[in-house]
């Protein structure tokens, strides 16, 4: 039989890319590091232009595993390189791997771990034409299919067989363990139309994001075996919760949890202060990467149990930033709920990890925690408190990172900077010009 190896790797937007070469043999770890395959870097968002456009791929030996779904394949996620042998400069994993050198040379390990919140449906038909858009969307559980449905907003951790996710969801829980991750738990969401969320064990950024990459990789070809569709789109459905990519962050050093202070009200040590503060005075910058789609803005309104403003506060889910109870110090942490899986996850969770880093060396104090629910607040006790707000669509992200980007400078160049923000403000235009039944719905009779 025929062995395949598919080597992945990711473009500057998160596009995970995969090249298939065959064996002769099984491959190895150690031994599959001596792969080369070179690439087209100009056919690839953000990585070279035609004039110098030869790169080489070669795979991460920890991450090679043999898939479930057919045993004679193989994968590995892969790092990127100029013909020279040198790293190229744009490849979101060496960013990734770099900040996590950075965290390491500050004295800090970093424990992540990332709650994905997705959608299966049972089929999407999405027309774009000069004279016809059509959006349909269909599921078992949506109420406004066939039978009863689920009534949206209301379906947090319903059972089997109201949940219709549930047997989906185990295969790729047992998929994701083969090919060598940790997960944690699992769940039908808030939204009908069979929204789930899969937690992962914790990690280091860069494994992190590898496993992110996988698992969505992963979740889409379980699905497309049950004839279902895997949407990782933030908001998919109107007036029903969308889905965030929350991220769980701590910092330690040997066995012990930085984060936590038994000594303090809500159990955290002041450099877990000085991190919080550094998400919030970076919060509306960090948006253009942690939320960094059109369709991410849809998410981050009232009302969906999704964030808009950047406070922080101990179980709290209407701040950016909650700290969970938990019953052991070890579990200490912050979650910062902004992100959606549409963010590039190497780019992102070393975004997270630098904004939080430069609070605690500027020691950046947050404003006080937030009880109660912000989102009743009114502008003018918003004002009092001098509470920042999310942007309000992707172009005013990126406006925000453009002039705040000096915390990334000792990960992010110069170049991964300008290219991202390029590409973004391109892609944003094209989504936004684009007139919307919605529109035509709201304002044709009218005017």
């Amino acid at each position: 039989m025929t062995i395949y190896l598919q080597l992945h790797y990711t473009d500057l937007l998160g596009v995970l890319r995969s090249i298939t070469i065959t064996l002769e043999e099984e491959p190895h770890n150690p031994g599959v590091e001596e792969v080369e395959v070179f690439i087209d870097g100009s056919s690839v968002y953000g990585f070279s232009g035609i004039e110098d456009s030869d790169l080489k791929i070669k795979p991460v030996p920890e991450t090679l595993a043999k898939t479930p779904w057919e045993r004679n394949i193989y994968l590995a996620i892969s790092r990127v390189y100029r013909v020279s042998g040198r790293r190229l400069e744009v490849d979101p994993r060496y960013i990734a791997e770099r900040g996590l050198e950075y965290t390491e040379n500050m004295g800090y390990k970093p424990v992540m771990g990332v709650e994905i919140e997705f959608f299966l449906f049972n089929k999407v038909n999405a027309v774009v034409e000069q004279g016809k858009q059509i959006l349909e969307i269909t599921s078992t559980e949506s109420p406004w299919s066939n039978g009863i449905g689920l009534p949206v907003k209301k379906v947090y951790h319903v059972p089997e067989p109201l949940d219709t996710t549930a047997g989906v969801r185990r295969e790729i829980i047992e998929a994701m363990k083969e090919l060598g991750y940790k997960l944690g738990k699992s769940h039908h969401e808030v939204a009908s139309s069979g929204q789930l969320e899969i937690s992962s064990g914790s990690y280091d950024n860069v494994r992190l994001a590898d496993y992110t990459q996988l698992f969505k990789k992963t979740a889409k070809t379980i699905a497309l075996k049950h004839g279902l569709t895997a949407v990782f789109l933030p908001k998919p459905i109107p007036w029903d919760n969308g889905s965030g990519m929350h991220v769980h962050v701590s910092l330690w050093r040997s066995n012990e949890n930085l984060f936590y202070d038994p000594n303090d009200e809500y159990g955290l040590s002041s450099l877990a202060r000085y991190f919080i503060g550094g998400l919030i005075e970076h919060g509306q910058s960090l948006s253009a990467i942690v939320s960094p789609t059109t369709n991410s803005y849809k998410r981050l309104v009232p009302g969906y149990e999704a964030p808009i403003y950047l406070t922080w506060g101990p179980r709290n889910r209407s701040t950016a930033i909650r700290i969970p109870a938990t019953s052991k110090p070890e579990h200490t942490r912050i979650e910062y709920r902004p992100p959606d899986p549409t963010a590039n996850p190497y780019l992102a969770y070393t975004a997270i990890l630098l904004a939080g880093l430069d609070g605690v060396k500027k020691k950046i104090e947050p404003p006080p925690p937030v009880k109660e629910n912000v989102y009743k607040w009114d502008k003018s006790k918003l004002r009092e408190y001098g509470i920042r707000q999310l942007p309000r669509n992707l172009l005013e992200a990126l406006d925000y990172l453009e002039s705040d980007h000096d915390y990334l400078k000792p990960v992010f160049s110069k170049q991964v900077i300008e290219e991202y923000v390029e590409l973004k403000r391109k892609e944003a235009l094209i989504v936004d010009y684009m007139p919307t039944p919605m529109e035509y719905k709201y304002y044709a009779s009218l005017w």
